[in-house]
């Protein structure tokens, strides 16, 4: 990474002169290296991967972007991606995290977050979920979109990565099953975070909800809910919260499953292990709710 070029387009950004003169090595992520840069009176956060990442980090600029635009809950606000010689970057808001502050205030500012709506189901570019590919091509029809940029998406990976026949043939039968789960219930398109785990969010100093990390798409708000389940993480009072502001349909405690088996494919696709028994036994508890 150039360092002085660096400097310069975040000078040429921000429209003052921006000098480093400290640059601490953040840990925390298993994709980019992450660096606290001072001075000149200012800091950031920076992450820097190689540069054929780019399109990486365009995305999540997006994505903290079109949640920061929201005035919901908070974010760091992107100031810049890039590249430099062999790097690519990303530049926003430093942000000072803490483990626990308002998790009511979390609930709440995340279902006024998901009332940013769109017509259809989708993003406007493709973005990645960990490091595998998420793609967000637009739908009007929920189902299908689930369907097949999901779970049919993740399924198929998982089969090239030799997940065996009996678990493609299960969670094939599910997701050709997916329409059952909705007879009754017809999600709007909310704006989601898409990687809502608790890795992703925390609180700054004063307590006040920050989240981060994004997978950004327009879905069903249940899926974002669904995702702060799967490895906990989240207090009884941010559900409460969330409900109070925004109540939730009395299927998202079945639909849940199925928005999380995505996620649990897509662990079985990066790291292996028993991610795959995990989907398949998900998949069949599901498809025993359809008969």
């Amino acid at each position: 990474m150039d360092w002085a070029e660096l400097e310069q387009m975040i000078s040429t950004h921000v429209g003052k002169r921006f000098v480093i003169d400290n640059k601490k090595t953040l840990g925390g992520g298993c994709i980019n290296q992450a660096f606290h840069v001072t001075g000149c009176g200012q800091e950031y956060f920076v992450k820097l991967n190689a540069a054929s990442m780019l399109d990486m980090f365009e995305a999540e600029y997006a994505g903290l972007d079109a949640m920061y635009q929201t005035h919901s809950i908070r974010v760091p606000r992107p100031l810049l991606s890039g590249s430099s010689g062999s790097s690519a970057f990303l530049v926003m808001e430093y942000i000072p995290l803490h483990g626990s502050g308002d998790a009511a205030a979390m609930g709440a500012q995340l279902a006024q977050m998901h009332g940013d709506q769109a017509q259809r189901f989708g993003w406007h570019r493709d973005n990645t979920i960990g490091a595998t590919a998420q793609i967000n091509d637009w739908s009007d029809n929920w189902v299908e979109f689930w369907c097949q940029h999901r779970l049919g998406y993740q399924i198929r990976l998982a089969e090239a990565r030799g997940i065996g026949r009996h678990a493609v043939q299960v969670c094939e039968r599910l997701a050709e099953s997916l329409g059952d789960f909705f007879t009754d219930y017809m999600p709007r398109p909310s704006l989601l975070h898409g990687d809502l785990w608790g890795g992703n969010a925390a609180y700054d100093a004063s307590g006040e909800p920050v989240i981060f990390d994004p997978a950004c798409y327009f879905g069903d708000r249940e899926a974002d809910l669904a995702m702060t389940e799967l490895f906990s993480g989240f207090s009884g009072s941010f559900y409460a919260s969330y409900n109070e502001a925004w109540p939730l349909d009395a299927g998202y405690g079945v639909r849940k499953t199925l928005y999380n088996q995505y996620h649990i494919l897509n662990h079985y696709n990066l790291f292996g292990g028993s991610y795959g028994s995990q989907a398949v036994r998900m998949a069949e508890q599901l498809l025993s709710e359809c008969r």
